[in-house]
């Protein structure tokens, strides 16, 4: 075979093309529901309709495909269950805004009208990010591709929705929510972006009826004080134990309101007055609760005040704001102002700052649920790994609130309960009741409210699998193996996926939660369209290629550490591609046409190069197991790299290539070919989960292979694994070869001397052994180091002006005389030196510059730091090489 079977160079598109249509072709993506191998699965966390693929997707779905890759290499029936999420607001939004510019809306149109619009635009647009996953390689079973409001999915959350409710712990009623003025609809805690913002604090006096003074509070948001029904202070604050009133007169509302006794008051805090307003803040509401407060509602759905606010009826909300700031000074209440920063809540879709309101809604009763979801984690059923999220968890999960599940959208599973409008029972049920049960009434209205979307979500695990029937599928794939997801939804979806799973199917959803961190730029900074440092995945693989952007997430997706990605990384790893690229191309180069056998032979045949090598992919396909088995993704990654890069293509193909040649005879020339293709063969074996389409390539062109890369054996299960084991000896060997010959190339480097010119060596050493080891050798080091000479002795006198290393135990002696000129060496160094010291001046002359250091952005001052910091290092191994030389020349 020549090297023509593979391209000079390695053109990533129409392989990826090719290669992504064959495997969806022969079906290698699909799992088993009957096979008799063992069970692997994953659950893809799904994205939403509307989404595109960002960083955040592109390392997620990597590492889950490098997951079920490496799975089905290890024989295991693997199945990646894709699909995407009906994102509700989101999609609502976009549909929306698409309506604004027809210069109409959905209350125009209807809901149903609407529905039908949003449907048709999931039919035109919601494949996009579907597609967008396949260019990344995801190897997802896209056969049993699931959708959040399919009608499967939709019986499964009617039917947990019907049986929560049997249960008590589905209910309806007055709560504080998270409101969104703008979108219309109630919020989950966790669906509150928080964001930190400058404010005043207004600190109000509160006087008592009699006048003999009062109590002042502190609040960011004076408007609710229309609202307050009660001001709180601590039972053991000292400050109130004689104030002989229990009343104080609301401000600007002439009326009386109570002053009542609460632990949750902090008495360091301001005057230790705590105004309550039950209907407009969570805590407030909790405490007014206990009380017995009313709540009125002074600030409406729509942002606008209430009739409950008195004049100032029909104020936009921040306008109510202002004027009762006014009004509290002209009525001498204010008694301060002050600049205030604190996190204000905004609506996680649309920005807008959220208001709590009290509302009628659908809660969970989240308690019941969540304890069992926490047993499971303690217990170890599931594991969280890196396990200090294990922490976050519990904390969440021990102050979780109850789940408010309506939303006031229209895109959604609408939630299934009907009032009758007779009698007004609720009903609910799995399918439309045509009667009332109790009074017999036939107008049944249903609930318009839909439910939350990862209401849906957290169902994902086993309504996937066909739940509530009782599937071959679930039985085979459940509980899923591991659920790869960020850190930012393992309360937002796992957690709640924990609680419905173990409710549900009576075991846990996963056995591993594998949390993995952010995407940031390479300065560390989180990507953010407003700072412009995002990075579109889609660009970066239209550049470089899918396999040097997988390998680099990859490669940097160390536990607990941020991904800081930049292209002049994944430029990196595409050059690792191409290394891989040339590496096949030689081996093919040199691979027998036909009637080979491709079987390694016995040890004593091997040279220590093939020994070495062989001990090495020994070495890399258990590091590769262990760091795949524990998600460590990058020790996986770097092990491949420094073996294929380092030990593969710049020592064995070099050291083998006099055998290769025939030059060291036909028995050693066909060993050598055996373990070249072995080792080759492993190592796209080894590789295909991080870089599946290069490896398929040329997997296809190497003989001896059969069918897809994706159906091929890993290598530590294989046939002859007993036989290919680590060799200490070898490994030991080849390390001293290596270091000689880097010690005689540092040499050559040190003194400038062209690597074409063949230099003579001599080694010096006491220890039998080490001569001994160097004589056996002695061929290898002659080929790499490029000797003419190789002479190996007894301790002895340093041979005249040679440049001398050490390697072990031994001196190694590279004799120079009628080699370097040393008086123009000389002055070469000392040229270099004195350019190099002006640089270096320049550079320390910039950094000492403080209006540089004030003004400069951050990476530009780190890059004139880190020239300063080469400069610096450039100046001492100019000025060691010349001391060398002058040594030298003193003894000429």
């Amino acid at each position: 075979m020549s090297s023509s079977l593979l391209d000079k160079g390695y053109e990533p598109h129409e392989v990826e093309k090719r290669w992504y249509e064959f495997w969806e072709k022969e079906n290698l993506f699909a799992g088993s529901e009957d096979s008799a191998k063992k069970s692997y699965s994953i659950v893809i966390p799904p994205p939403n309709v509307t989404g595109v693929l960002h960083m955040g997707h592109a390392l997620n779905n990597t590492l889950q495909d490098i997951l079920c890759r490496y799975r089905r290499l290890r024989g295991e029936n693997v199945l990646w269950m894709p699909g995407t999420d009906h994102a509700g607001i989101a999609t609502q939004n976009v549909v929306e805004r698409e309506l604004a510019k027809e210069g109409t809306d959905r209350d125009q149109l209807g809901r149903e009208k609407f529905i039908e619009r949003v449907w048709k635009w999931r039919e035109e647009y919601g494949g996009q990010i579907i597609h967008q996953l396949k260019r990344l390689g995801a190897s997802c079973d896209w056969d049993r591709e699931r959708f959040t409001m399919d009608e499967g999915l939709s019986r499964a959350v009617r039917k947990v929705f019907v049986q929560l409710y049997s249960e008590g712990l589905i209910y309806r009623g007055n709560y504080i929510i998270n409101w969104c003025c703008r979108c219309h609809t109630a919020l989950a805690d966790l669906e509150v972006e928080h964001e930190e913002l400058g404010g005043h604090l207004y600190h109000i006096r509160y006087p008592f009826p009699d006048g003999s003074g009062g109590i002042v509070v502190a609040t960011t948001r004076p408007e609710t004080l229309l609202g307050d029904t009660a001001v709180a202070i601590h039972p053991d604050d000292e400050r109130y134990t004689d104030i002989g009133v229990n009343e104080v007169i609301l401000p600007l509302m002439n009326r009386n309101i109570p002053i009542i006794k609460d632990k949750y008051v902090d008495m360091t805090f301001g005057t230790g007055g705590l105004k309550v307003t039950p209907a407009h803040d969570p805590n407030d509401f909790d405490i007014g609760r206990r009380h017995n407060l009313p709540a009125p509602k002074v600030i409406g759905d729509d942002g606008l005040m209430t009739d409950e606010a008195g004049k100032y009826k029909g104020l936009d909300r921040f306008t109510c704001r202002e004027a009762v700031i006014h009004d509290l000074e002209k009525a001498g209440l204010l008694e301060k102002t002050e600049s205030h920063t604190h996190n204000v809540g905004h609506c996680y879709r649309c920005g807008t700052v959220i208001e709590p309101n009290l509302s009628k809604q659908w809660f969970v009763s989240a308690g019941p649920l969540a304890e069992k979801a926490m047993e499971a984690v303690i217990s170890g059923k599931t594991r969280i790994i890196p396990d200090t999220w294990a922490k976050t968890y519990f904390e969440w999960m021990n102050n979780i609130r109850d789940w408010c599940i309506s939303r006031q959208i229209w895109w959604g599973h609408q939630i299934p309960a009907w009032t009758c409008e007779g009698c007004g029972k609720v009903i609910v049920a799995m399918e439309a009741p045509e009667i009332c049960p109790d009074c017999e009434g036939l107008t049944l209205v249903q609930e318009t409210d839909v439910l939350d979307t990862w209401f849906s979500s957290a169902l994902w695990p086993f309504s996937t699998m066909g739940w509530p029937d009782e599937t071959s599928l679930l039985k085979t794939f459940y509980p899923t193996s591991v659920l790869v997801t960020a850190f930012d939804i393992l309360f937002f979806w796992v957690a709640r996926m924990m609680m419905m799973g173990i409710h549900f199917m009576g075991e846990v959803p996963f056995r591993d939660v594998y949390v993995h961190a952010l995407v940031r730029d390479e300065g560390g900074k989180k990507m953010s369209k407003s700072i412009g440092n995002v990075i579109d995945p889609l660009s970066i693989i239209e550049q470089y290629g899918t396999d040097a952007f997988r390998f680099t997430l990859a490669a940097f997706a160390a536990q607990g550490r941020d991904v800081k990605m930049s292209e002049k990384r994944v430029e990196g790893y595409r050059h690792f591609v191409n290394k891989l690229w040339n590496a096949a191309r030689l081996t093919l180069s040199h691979m027998p046409a036909s009637d080979f056998e491709f079987k390694v032979p016995k040890v004593e045949s091997l040279s220590l190069a093939d020994r070495w090598i062989l001990s090495g992919i020994c070495r890399v396909t258990e590091t590769v197991a262990e760091s795949l088995d524990a998600y460590r993704f990058n020790e996986a990654a770097g092990a491949l790299y420094q073996f294929v890069w380092h030990e593969f293509c710049d020592w064995y193909l070099e050291a083998i290539k006099p055998s290769l040649y025939g030059h060291n005879g036909l028995d050693r020339q066909q060993a050598t070919l055996r373990v070249l293709w072995r080792v080759m063969r492993d190592a796209l074996i080894l590789l295909h989960p991080f870089m599946p389409f290069v490896t398929e390539e040329i997997w296809h062109k190497l003989p001896g292979t059969e069918g897809s890369i994706m159906k091929a054996t890993f290598p530590a299960d294989a046939a002859d694994a007993s036989e290919m084991r680590r060799d200490a000896e070898a490994e030991a060997d080849m390390a001293y070869v290596i270091e000689v010959i880097t010690s005689i190339r540092n040499i050559r480097g040190e003194m400038n001397i062209s690597p074409s010119l063949a230099l003579d060596a001599v080694v010096q050493s006491e220890d039998r052994g080490t001569g001994e080891r160097v004589e056996q050798h002695k061929e290898m080091i002659i080929h790499l180091a490029k000797l003419g000479s190789l002479s190996v002795r007894g301790a002895g006198e340093r041979p005249k002006s040679s440049a001398t290393a050490v390697a072990g135990n031994a001196s190694l002696f590279v004799p120079l005389e009628g080699i370097i000129d040393f008086a123009k060496e000389t002055e070469r160094l000392e040229k270099e030196i004195a350019k190099t010291a002006k640089d270096l001046s320049a550079a320390s002359k910039k950094l000492g510059n403080e209006d540089f250091l004030a003004k400069a952005p951050e990476d530009v001052v780190q890059k004139a730091k880190e020239k300063q910091d080469r400069l610096i290092e450039k100046r001492q191994k100019l000025q060691v090489n010349l001391d060398k030389i002058r040594e030298l020349k003193v003894e000429d």
